[in-house]
Formats: structure tokens, sequence, C-alpha cells
């Protein structure tokens, strides 16, 4: 079992505390969501673990060794960091095969990779052409190219087009089915929440949750139900009898937040009230990200008036 391991981890540039005393594990077989506020330590705490920069204090391995000792690192680890890391010049074929020569990789996954990433008709391109989305890809292309058992990356979906988002998710999604580690960042929550199956969240560098996505949501954003009634007095009155605050909608129906269908539904058909809507609008990751970090962001942007 690869896993990565970081432990309280720390790193400081010029006396400023980028991450603080990080402890989670990223196990195989799942897909995990890297989240947190610009500023959060995410590409870090990345570059720590692909040690691209040393730590103040604590320690980060993958599948128990720091990434420096591994043999053969490209066929342990792939990641992708920065769409704009191969030379311009180079036609994206020529950028693989350097990669695979360097790191004993057969050149046939060359060939194989960029198929796998949509590359395959403009390969002997040079690179400088390539839109942000293609250099996305063959970033991706080049994380895979040693069949790697860990799989960082960092806004994979950063310049691709519908197609591609697709794309990317159903290859995260694979990737964890086949066993492997997968630890991606993303600013995109609907992406995130489609694709992740665990989330590790930071704020101001230090560890705000190590938790599986639904659990996440559910605990900390309650659903609302909407209710249209030919008979809104009686509904508000059946309401307030049982403890429910409701919002009246413009269009004469009833918001009740913190409740369920299956409730106000029962209540209803008890009092005979007649309904003509009743539908559940289901907490989203984006709500409860947002209410876990809302002070923890670095950066924010006031609030402009509609």
């Amino acid at each position: 079992m690869t896993s990565i391991d970081v432990t309280d981890l720390s790193k400081e540039y010029g006396g400023r505390r980028a991450v603080d005393r990080l402890t989670f594990r990223i196990l195989p077989g799942r897909v995990t969501g890297f989240l947190g506020p610009n500023g959060a330590g995410k590409s870090t705490t990345m570059r720590l673990v692909l040690g691209l920069d040393r730590p103040t204090s604590g320690t980060a391995t993958i599948g128990g060794r720091p990434y420096a000792e591994l043999r053969t690192p490209l066929c342990r680890v792939g990641a992708l960091l920065d769409a704009d890391a191969a030379h311009g010049s180079r036609t994206a074929r020529d950028h693989l095969r350097a990669l695979a020569a360097s790191n004993r990789i057969p050149q046939r996954r060359v060939d194989t990779v960029l198929a796998e990433a949509g590359l395959a008709a403009v390969a002997r391109r040079r690179v400088r052409t390539y839109s942000l989305g293609m250099r996305q890809r063959l970033g991706i292309a080049a994380a895979l190219l040693g069949d790697p058992e860990v799989v960082l990356l960092d806004e994979p979906a950063n310049g691709l087009d519908p197609e591609g988002i697709v794309w990317i998710r159903t290859l995260m999604r694979r990737l964890a089915a086949e066993g492997r580690t997968v630890l991606v960042s993303s600013h995109l929550m609907s992406e995130t929440a489609a694709c992740a199956d665990h989330l590790v969240i930071l704020g101001r560098g230090r560890l705000l949750a190590d938790t599986p996505v639904q659990e996440f949501i559910h605990a900390r954003v309650r659903p609302h139900v909407r209710i249209r009634t030919t008979e809104p007095a009686a509904l508000d009155d059946l309401l307030a009898r049982h403890g429910l605050d409701s919002v009246p909608e413009p269009d004469g129906a009833r918001t009740v937040r913190h409740a369920r269908v299956d409730d106000i539904g029962r209540l209803m058909s008890e009092a005979a009230l007649p309904v003509l809507e009743l539908a559940s609008r289901e907490p989203t990751l984006e709500e409860a990200y947002f209410d876990l970090t809302a002070a923890e962001a670095e950066f924010t942007a006031p609030l402009q008036e509609a």
C-alpha cells in the first residue's frame, strides 16, 4: 500500500509560517480533494511532498520514504504542478521522450499517454503552439508516463473545455479504482464534489478537516425544503406549531431550513394540506466549504451590492 504521509510538517519563509504542523495521510484507492483558500499552503505542501522544498520541521513521505530517496521516482509518483513545465520549442512527443529516457521508462509509454491525454493528433506540434488546455493535458500525460502508484495534480481542470473536464474527472476516478493514491488540489467545488471521496482542507497553513466528502457536507450544512400549497396560512400555522421556521418566497412558496422532505410531507399529510410543490434542496460542498473557511481566507474581495 503506497500512501502519502505528512507528519507534523511545517515550512517557514522569512519568518512567515506557510505550513503549520500538518499531519494527515492520503490513502490509495480513493480520490482525495485538497482544498483551501488562496495562501492556505496547498501548493507549498505538495512541493514539500515532492521534495521541491525542504521542510522547516516534520516529514512528508511516499510509501514510507522521502521523495528524494525513491528509485526511478517518475515510476512511483506522477505530478502536475505547472502546465508550463515543458519547453516551448520542443514537440509534445519529444518532451515525453526525454522524460522517458531520463527515467528508464519504455518509449512505447510515450504514445500510450499521448493517446490517453487526447494529444496523439498534435504530438509533433511544438508546445508553444498549444493552448492552455492542451498544455494541461500534456502535463497530465507526463504525470502518467511512468504508470505511477501515486498521482498528485494541482488544478488539473485549469484551461480545460467541458469535454476535458469530464475526461480528467473520469481519469481520476479510474486511477483510484485501480488502487492508486490520487491527491488533487482544486478551487472548483463542483468538480471536487463529483470526483473526490475524501477531503483534506487547509486554512492559513493549518489542517481544518480530514474527512469523507459526504460526512463533511452533512455535518456542516442541513438541507432545505421548498413547499407550495393552496393554503399558505394553514401551512405557516402548521410549521410554527412544530417549531419549524419558514421563509416566504416571492412566488408564495415557503422555504424551511434544517428540515427534510419526508418529515414535512408527513406533517402536511396528517394535516390534510394540499401540496403543489414539495422539494428538497440538498446541501452542497461549496456551502459546507465556505461555512468552514469563511474566517480562514487570506485574500478576499469585498462583497458588491447587487
